[in-house]
């Protein structure tokens, strides 16, 4: 997901760069939009895995 964002963003700056303001600011939203999901979904899964915890393996 981090990869989608920094995408966005590199469009964002080249359309930026280039004069398309209406097209930077849409690939600057998208991208705050996926980096968030993206680090709620870290959070989420951080929270599930500390409470799940890892089951002893047996020999």
């Amino acid at each position: 997901m981090f990869g989608w964002a920094i995408t966005f963003l590199i469009v964002a700056l080249i359309a930026a760069i280039l004069g398309f303001g209406g097209v930077a600011a849409f690939a600057v939203d998208a991208a705050k939009i996926v980096f968030f999901v993206a680090i709620v979904l870290f959070v989420i899964s951080a929270i599930v895995g500390l409470i799940r915890g890892r089951s002893p393996r047996m020999p």
